[in-house]
């Protein structure tokens, strides 16, 4: 490794920004400003409110750290670079980013995982969802979905580190592990071939889990009335919504890292590329905030509470 301390990579998708790259910076930064403050609002929210504090929104604060994590990730170092003089990257903050961004996105997933069985044992058990959901199990739940994906990219990221790196190019805005395989000296094959075993392996189960939940919930949900089916559906619909928006956004990610894609126009994968980093981590909060009533009230208290919003105004939003 040390050999490569001084080394840097170009990332060679910023000079389609050149000419406003100013103007892009300031985007960046409000999406970035954005994230934190949904996210931290309903952390904010969901922490002062003991009556919120049920293991679904648990989760949901689980999932805002996360997504905060993978932004910051992300969008200070694409504003830093994006201003530099010239667009590089050292190799040791490449290799972090790499670490970062990975981690997030696999916890991402496994949060999400989560959040599907916890939908399950409240529609298909719900006279013993409180006693399943115990603090000891969510507790657990939560490190498996946090330390997990932590544990197992960096046993497989290690095999990337020991690499050194002959290639100075990566065409993109932020670093991923393939893009570092492909600059390595040696033929390195062999970690692609890891990595999409370990792609499989880590997520099939949990696909798998999620498919399970939503079966089940389907089972009991058909032998329910009409208005508990409502219900139901009403409460599963954020996670839906965020299962579905992260799973497009990580095929996206997938399919760019993996495949030629040289014949879709560069703004366009620069687009897909930061898509799976951005649009879920300002969603979700949006979700699980607005989109969950007794969330939503108190959220309006807050904002009345602050004079940040007018009191009438938050009375016809609550009733909406």
């Amino acid at each position: 490794m040390d050999n490569t301390t001084a080394l840097t990579f170009t990332m060679t998708a910023y000079a389609v920004m050149e000419n406003y790259k100013h103007c892009m910076f300031v985007v960046f930064l409000l999406l970035y400003l954005v994230t934190i403050i949904l996210n931290v609002l309903l952390i904010t929210v969901i922490h002062q409110n003991r009556e919120l504090q049920q293991p679904m929104n648990v989760f949901t604060c689980v999932l805002s750290i996360n997504e905060m994590y993978g932004s910051t990730a992300l969008l200070p170092t694409i504003m830093a670079v994006l201003l530099a003089k010239t667009h590089e990257i050292t190799v040791k903050w490449c290799m972090a980013q790499i670490y970062f961004l990975h981690t997030y996105a696999s916890a991402e997933f496994c949060i999400l995982a989560v959040m599907g069985y916890d939908r399950y044992v409240a529609i298909c058990y719900p006279l013993h969802y409180h006693s399943i959901m115990s603090n000891s199990k969510v507790g657990k739940l939560i490190a498996l979905a946090v330390f997990y994906p932590l544990i197992v990219f960096g046993s497989f990221y290690s095999l990337t580190l020991q690499l050194s790196f002959c290639g100075k190019v990566i065409p993109k805005l932020y670093c991923v592990n393939m893009e570092l395989v492909k600059n390595s000296c040696s033929a390195a094959s062999y970690i692609s071939i890891v990595g999409l075993a370990l792609l499989v392996f880590f997520f099939v189960p949990q696909v798998l889990m999620i498919v399970f939940s939503y079966v089940q919930i389907s089972r009991v949900c058909m032998r329910l009335s009409r208005e508990s089916q409502h219900n139901a559906l009403k409460t599963c619909i954020p996670h839906l919504l965020s299962l579905t928006n992260y799973t497009i956004a990580s095929l996206f990610e997938i399919i760019q890292t993996r495949f030629n894609m040289s014949h879709v126009a560069v703004e366009a994968r620069i687009f897909l590329s930061l898509y799976f980093a951005i649009l879920p981590p300002i969603a979700n909060p949006v979700l699980y905030g607005l989109g969950t009533q007794k969330v939503r009230v108190q959220l309006l208290k807050l904002f009345i509470r602050y004079k940040i919003l007018p009191t009438l105004l938050a009375k016809a939003v609550t009733v909406a």
